[in-house]
């Protein structure tokens, strides 16, 4: 959907504040939505530039801590939007927030820097688009939900498999049908590597403010490797493979099934194969259950060996009492068991429709038509005052579930839940919950917490 076939949608019209039924006269153009983004790097620019293909937008400010990479973002930013105006340049998403007042802000950040930002967004009165995981640990993601709610704000999180073409075609065609049958096990698999070693510390540049970019974080030596996309396998900064990777499709099975919190989750694994001397500390290789009762979720990540499934390195398997569907972000297959023909289907290929996606090397052509809808959804359910598809709440679930895998490898033992994702009887794990902030960063945990 280009800009200008957006205008003329319902969902446009709606999400804009467009058209007045008692007038003849034609109404002005929609004023362009003011947009802030915290966090320049690859998918901060790629989420707002799939905003702005679909929505009327001035953007009113960037703010990264690496200031070539806000200062390439800003040169972007003049080129596509219709003002070709620079945006104003911040290192300070508090700044930001204070000097541009947005009324949507986009959080493109590392896993850390999630949480602080979307919360003051919420407190300035934006709306906030948020990637995932939401969180780094369980009870920032507790803190970003009741943020959302007291402030009455829109917060949609970057889980776009919920808004892709083919899978929701996949869901329509097998699951909702009845033709998959009773759906009792799923497999959700990553088989991509990860780094095997870090090189040494060095002196940060003097275009990086890297104490701010550590932030509540520990203040970790800087490394070359970890600005700006080595970061995920960085145990500061990230909950590796499984708050990113497992995260997007076990959010989408608990989205097609239903499913909201696991009564239990169990976990093993650990760095195994990666040199015992190495720098980087993430897991290489981890099996979690989630156990919804009726239904058991399985993630395996492996990121050394074979892949067994080359055609489907990074996806997730549905086993039905009629079928086997297998869901990717490039494809979908399903094959019945009643031995009738196999069926097939690819992401929606909208390159041609929208140049700039090729152009803007970054981009994801598979991902692409899905975060286009993701964010007109977020754009209607602000303009009608519903939920976003992937709200603040259910972002929640999925990223702490992923969390609790973690948790639980690190303890050696199943953690038990209840029906609002709190751990029953073990106190040593709700100790791993929160995690200490450094100063002067202070947690937005509750008091007492």
């Amino acid at each position: 959907m280009q800009r200008r076939d957006f205008l003329h949608t319902g969902i446009g019209l709606a999400a804009i504040g467009a058209l007045r039924a008692d007038s003849a006269v034609a109404a002005e153009p929609p004023k362009p939505l003011r947009v802030g983004l915290v966090g320049c790097g690859w998918y901060g620019k790629t989420d707002l530039f799939h905003l702005m293909q679909v929505a009327p937008v001035e953007v009113v400010g960037l703010c990264d801590v690496d200031t070539t990479m806000r200062e390439a973002a800003a040169a972007l930013v003049a080129k596509r939007q219709p003002s070709g105006n620079t945006p104003p340049l911040f290192g300070d998403y508090r700044k930001l927030l204070a000097d541009t007042k947005p009324e949507i802000v986009l959080v493109g950040t590392p896993d850390h820097w999630h949480c602080l930002p979307m919360i003051a967004a919420c407190e300035a009165g934006a709306d906030v688009y948020v990637q995932k995981p939401i969180s780094f640990d369980v009870v920032e993601g507790r803190a970003m939900v009741a943020a959302a709610r007291l402030h009455g704000r829109t917060v949609q999180v970057g889980l776009q498999r919920r808004s892709t073409p083919h899978l929701l075609e996949a869901r329509d065609r097998f699951i909702a049908s009845g033709r998959l049958g009773k759906i009792a096990a799923v497999d959700i698999h990553s088989y991509y590597g990860t780094r095997e070693a870090y090189p040494p510390a060095a002196p940060a540049p003097a275009t990086l403010d890297w104490d701010m970019y550590c932030g509540p974080a520990p203040l970790v030596p800087y490394n070359p490797q970890i600005h700006p996309r080595g970061w995920r396998d960085t145990y500061e900064f990230s909950n590796g493979q499984t708050g990113d990777l497992c995260v997007h499709f076990y959010d989408l099975v608990r989205s097609f099934l239903g499913l909201s919190w696991p009564e239990r989750i169990s976990a093993s694994g650990g760095s195994l194969v990666r040199n015992p001397a190495s720098n980087v500390k993430l897991h290489d290789t981890q099996t979690a259950l989630f156990d919804h009762g009726d239904v058991q979720v399985v993630w395996t990540q492996r990121n050394w060996g074979e892949n067994p499934d080359p055609e489907y390195p990074w996806g997730a398997t549905l086993y039905g009492s009629q079928g086997t569907l297998r869901l990717s972000v490039a494809k979908w297959d399903f094959k019945p068991k009643d031995g009738g023909p196999a069926e097939h289907g690819e992401f929606l290929d909208e390159r041609e429709k929208y140049p700039e996606d090729v152009e803007h090397q970054e981009t994801e052509p598979f991902a692409a038509p899905a975060t286009r809808r993701h964010m007109l959804d977020f754009l209607d359910a602000r303009a009608t005052g519903r939920k976003p598809v992937a709200d603040i709440a259910e972002g929640h679930v999925s990223s702490a579930a992923c969390i609790l895998a973690n948790v639980s490898m690190r303890l050696g033992r199943s953690l038990s839940l209840d029906d609002d994702g709190n751990i029953v009887g073990d106190d040593e794990a709700n100790g791993h919950l929160t995690r200490e902030y450094r100063a002067p960063w202070k947690h937005p945990r509750p008091e007492g917490v």
